[in-house]
């Protein structure tokens, strides 16, 4: 589902206009990023949780040489979907 197509829907359920439910869309984002940049964490109830992790400097070989090479360390961003989200997609089990 694009963009476009959620702004479609919000704007038809809420009954808000395109635009609205565009700019809400985009506010959001905003949001995200904003507060996984200030504190590396956001929980969004129903969805699932949002983080920002430091993996640290390792030894890695790479496949087609065999060369050993060291990989930098780096931050990367972790999605753990909520119970909720889990259960609704792929049924209790």
């Amino acid at each position: 589902m694009t963009q476009t197509q959620i702004s479609a829907y919000l704007a038809e359920k809420v009954g808000i206009s395109k635009k609205q439910a565009k700019s809400t869309l985009d506010e959001l984002a905003a949001l995200v990023v904003k507060q996984l940049k200030k504190e590396g964490k956001l929980r969004l109830a129903g969805v699932g949780i949002f983080t920002k992790r430091r993996s640290k400097a390792r030894m890695g070989r790479n496949p087609a040489t065999g060369q050993e090479i060291k990989i930098p360390a780096r931050t990367r961003l972790r999605i753990t979907p909520a119970k909720a989200l889990k259960d609704a997609v792929l049924g209790t089990r």
